[in-house]
C-alpha cells in the first residue's frame, strides 16, 4: 500500500501529471452532468405517457441505456420517448465506449506508467556519492570504459536525456542518471564536486558545451572530452577541458606502428616513471626464425622482451618463443636501451612500394601522416571526391576499395601492407576477406570500432586488430591519474604493488612468476632507486615496489597467488 502511495505522491508532483487529472476530472463531470440530465427528462417523458418511476429507476434506465446494456425491462410507448432512447444510446455509446476508455488511457493511465517507468531512471546520485566517474554519451568508448571502470572497482554514472533509451540502457544494467547533459542542475545532482572525472565523447559542439557548463560548477575535476579536429581541441580547452583526446590521429598512428615498411625500429607506446613500453616488428629482421634465447637481445642492448604479438593474440615471451615475420615485439627498457635496439635494428626491411591505406577521412589521413614522419610511402584509396584534399592529392586514389581493378591501379601487387580505417566493422570485414583473398601474403592491419568485431576481424585474415573501442576506453582510463596501472593496449596492463611477504627475499628466478602467473617483473622500485630489467638472481627487498606486465586474467592470477596491496 505504501508503495501505491509513494508512487501517487511522485505522479502527482509532476505538472503534466496535474494537467491531465484536470482533464479527465472535466471529463467525468461533463459525463454526470449528462447523466442527471437524461434522468430528470426520463421522469418528464415518463409522465407524460401517464407512467411515473422512482429517480433510482431513472439513473438505472440511463445507465443502462448509456451503457448499451439495455435490460428492456423498462420501456417508452411512443415515438418521441423512443427518440429519447436512441439519444441516450449515442451519446452513451460516444462517451461510455470511446472517449471515457482514450480519456483514461491518454489521461491517466499512459502517464502513471511513464510515471512508473521514469521512477526506474533516478535523476540524481545519492548524496554521499564520491570519487565517481561521469559519461555524458553512450558509444563504443564509453561502453569500453565502463567494462573497465567495473573491473576496477569504479563508480560510474551514465547521463542520459532521452526517457526510452534511459529505460533500455537500465534495463541493461547500466547505471543510469536521466537529464540534460548541458544543463547546471544535472551536474548538481550527480555531486560534480565530489566527482572523480567527468567523460564527454560525444561531438566536439556538445563536448564544449559540457566542458563550459561543468568547468563552471567544479574548477577542480579533470574533465575529459574527445575532438576530431585541431581547432576543436584548441576551443575545448578554452572552455575548461582538462584533457583532449584526439582518438581519429591516436588511432592512425597505432596503426602505422603496426606496419611493415620503413625500419624496424622500436615505437615507444607508455611509460611508467622511466621505465619506456616499445613495440617493434620483426618483419624484415634477422631475428625471424629465432628464439628468444638465440636472438640475445637482452645482452647486446639490455632490453627485456616481456611478450609477443602473434595476429592480434599477446602471449608472454620465453627463451623459446620463436619470432615469425607476424611478430611483434613487445619491449621494457630504458631510453638508452631503447636507443640502442633502434641503432641495431632501424636499418632493417625498407619497402619501397607504398603501403595501402583504405579509407580517406581522420583515421586514415592521421595514418598517412604518421607513415610519412616514417619515411613510409603510401597511396590512399578514397571513394569520396570531397575527402581528397587538394594538397598532397597526388598521393590519393578516387575509386571504391571492393573494385579489384581500383586495387590493382593503387599497387596492390607490390605493397608490403594494407590497412583498412573504415568506420563500418562490416565493410572492413568485407574488405579483409577479399585482400585476404587476392594477396595471401600481404600484411592487413585493420581498425575495428566496437569491440565485438575484433576477433571477427582476426578470422577474416587480419594480421592486426585495433579497438577504436579499446584505445579510447585505455586512454581515458590511464588519465584518471593512477599511479598503479597502465593500459597498454586490450588485454595488456603494467602494473605496480607493493612486493608481497611471500616473494620479499627472493630471486625472479626462484619465484618462476612468468611461468606460474604469466606476469612479468620490468622494474624494482626501492628507496626511490629505481632499477629497469632487474637481475633476476638477486633477491626481490622486502621494502620495495615492484612493476609487472602481464594480461588481465595474469594479473588475476598473481592477485589470486600472492595478494598484495596496489601502491
Amino acid at each position: 500500500m505504501k508503495f501505491y502511495i509513494s508512487q501517487l505522491v511522485a505522479f502527482l508532483r509532476v505538472k503534466k501529471a496535474v494537467r491531465n487529472l484536470k482533464m479527465l476530472g472535466g471529463f467525468l463531470l461533463v459525463l454526470v452532468v449528462m447523466i442527471v440530465v437524461f434522468s430528470v427528462l426520463f421522469h418528464v417523458i415518463m409522465e407524460w405517457e401517464g407512467r411515473k418511476y422512482s429517480w433510482i429507476t431513472g439513473f438505472y434506465w440511463t445507465l443502462t441505456v448509456m451503457s448499451t446494456l439495455g435490460f428492456g425491462d423498462i420501456t417508452f410507448h411512443s415515438d418521441f420517448g423512443r427518440l429519447f432512447s436512441i439519444l441516450v444510446l449515442m451519446s452513451g455509446m460516444i462517451f461510455l465506449l470511446m472517449l471515457m476508455p482514450f480519456t483514461l488511457i491518454q489521461f491517466f493511465y499512459a502517464p502513471w506508467v511513464e510515471a512508473q517507468s521514469a521512477a526506474r531512471t533516478p535523476r540524481q546520485l545519492p548524496p554521499d556519492t564520491t570519487g565517481h566517474v561521469i559519461l555524458t554519451n553512450y558509444d563504443p568508448v564509453a561502453h569500453a570504459l565502463i567494462n573497465k571502470l567495473k573491473q576496477y572497482g569504479y563508480s560510474y554514472a551514465l547521463v542520459v536525456k532521452d526517457l526510452s533509451e534511459a529505460q533500455r540502457l537500465h534495463d541493461l544494467g547500466f547505471n543510469i542518471v536521466l537529464g540534460e547533459p548541458d544543463l547546471p542542475d544535472t551536474y548538481e545532482g550527480l555531486n560534480i564536486r565530489q566527482a572523480a572525472m567527468v567523460v564527454a565523447t560525444g561531438d566536439d559542439v556538445i563536448n564544449t558545451n559540457i566542458a563550459f557548463t561543468v568547468r563552471e560548477l567544479s574548477p577542480k575535476v579533470p574533465i575529459i572530452t574527445t575532438a576530431t579536429t585541431s581547432a576543436a581541441e584548441d576551443i575545448l580547452k578554452l572552455a575548461g577541458s582538462s584533457h583532449v583526446v584526439r582518438l581519429g590521429r591516436l588511432m592512425g598512428q597505432s596503426l602505422a606502428r603496426r606496419t611493415i615498411g620503413g625500419d624496424a625500429g622500436a615505437h615507444v607506446i607508455g611509460h611508467f616513471d622511466q621505465l619506456l613500453i616499445a613495440e617493434a616488428t620483426a618483419a624484415g629482421t634477422p631475428l625471424i626464425g629465432k628464439t628468444l634465447a638465440e636472438t640475445r637481445l637482452r645482452e647486446m642492448v639490455g632490453l627485456n622482451v616481456l611478450g609477443v604479438w602473434e595476429r592480434g593474440r599477446y602471449a608472454t615471451a620465453g627463451a623459446q618463443t620463436r619470432l615469425s615475420p607476424n611478430t611483434v615485439l613487445v619491449l621494457a627498457g630504458s631510453a638508452e636501451q631503447i636507443r640502442n635496439y633502434n641503432e641495431l635494428f632501424c636499418i632493417y626491411h625498407q619497402a619501397l612500394a607504398p603501403v595501402l591505406i583504405i579509407g580517406g577521412g581522420r583515421v586514415g589521413r592521421a595514418t598517412g601522416k604518421a607513415l610519412a614522419e616514417r619515411g613510409v610511402e603510401f597511396r590512399i584509396i578514397e571513394r569520396e571526391a570531397e575527402h581528397i584534399p587538394t594538397v598532397g592529392a597526388d598521393r590519393y586514389l578516387l575509386g571504391d576499395a571492393a573494385d579489384l581493378e581500383i586495387l590493382q591501379k593503387a599497387g596492390l601487387k607490390e605493397a608490403p601492407a594494407i590497412i583498412i580505417t573504415s568506420h563500418d566493422d562490416d565493410i572492413s570485414i568485407y574488405l579483409t576477406i577479399f585482400c585476404r583473398r587476392l594477396r595471401p601474403d600481404i600484411q592487413i592491419i585493420s581498425r575495428a570500432t566496437h569491440e565485438r568485431n575484433v576477433s571477427t576481424l582476426h578470422r577474416a585474415g587480419a594480421d592486426f586488430v585495433m579497438s577504436y573501442a579499446s584505445m579510447g576506453a585505455n586512454i581515458i582510463f590511464n588519465l584518471l591519474k593512477r599511479s598503479d596501472i597502465l593500459m597498454l593496449a586490450e588485454g595488456l596492463n603494467v602494473f605496480r604493488m607493493k612486493t608481497p611477504p611471500a616473494l620479499a627475499g627472493k630471486s625472479l628466478v626462484e619465484t618462476n612468476l612468468r611461468q606460474t602467473t604469466g606476469c612479468n617483473v620490468v622494474a624494482i622500485n626501492e628507496n626511490s632507486h629505481f632499477e629497469i630489467n632487474p637481475n633476476p638472481q638477486l633477491p626481490l627487498p622486502e621494502q620495495s615496489e615492484i612493476v609487472l606486465i602481464g594480461s588481465l586474467e595474469a594479473e588475476q592470477e598473481f592477485f589470486r597467488r600472492y595478494g598484495g596491496d596496489l601502491s
